[in-house]
């Protein structure tokens, strides 16, 4: 009887024990050891070509002298520090004229070179030539730039862009003589 007594006063304390409230979180331990790497995950797209390494002058101030005794030919030179000879090989030079003003609402800008019938009401011509570190502008008439009521007229602008990789990637899509498009391309700020 004994054995039954002592397994019965067994079986009440185990059921008469209850859970008492969860103590608080103990320090934790110390970090285990790195686990293998994961799979890889596919490729991602290609992303756009950056514009990272174009270089571009502000809105310039030039002035032409003439460059024939008869002054039917004006010249200015333009100094371009970063037009070197990987950029004149490899990449992109392009030269604008902003017949309006600096003011922005009164910018009229077009590429250069430029033939125009109707600007002075005669031929007006603008052609550029390269070679390092300057860029040539020479004209049929005087087109330097002038300041008005605190405006500044005729005003050059060059972007360089520096080959990177050869045709086909993505740029044939650029007008690159439409200046709006090269500028909002590029993110030229006025």
């Amino acid at each position: 009887m004994l054995p039954y007594i002592l397994g019965m006063a067994i079986i009440i304390s185990i059921s008469s024990c209850k859970k008492g409230d969860t103590g608080p979180a103990g320090p934790a331990g110390p970090a285990g050891p790195t686990g293998p790497a994961g799979a890889s995950g596919p490729a991602g797209q290609n992303g756009q070509p950056g514009t990272a390494n174009v270089i571009y002058s502000n809105w310039l101030n030039v002035k032409f002298a003439p460059a024939t005794s008869d002054s039917s030919a004006w010249a200015a030179t333009i100094s371009a520090p970063k037009l070197v000879d990987s950029i004149l090989n490899k990449g992109e030079i392009k030269v604008y004229w902003n017949i309006g003003s600096d003011s922005t609402n009164d910018q009229f800008v077009t590429p250069l070179p430029v033939i125009d019938l109707f600007l002075f009401g005669e031929l007006v011509s603008i052609s550029t030539y390269f070679s390092p570190q300057s860029i040539l502008l020479v004209g049929t008439h005087d087109l330097s730039s002038d300041s008005l009521r605190g405006y500044h007229y005729f005003q050059y602008r060059y972007v360089l862009i520096p080959g990177g990789t050869k045709a086909g990637r993505g740029t044939n899509q650029i007008d690159w003589n439409n200046y709006k498009e090269v500028q909002a391309y590029l993110g030229l700020k006025d």
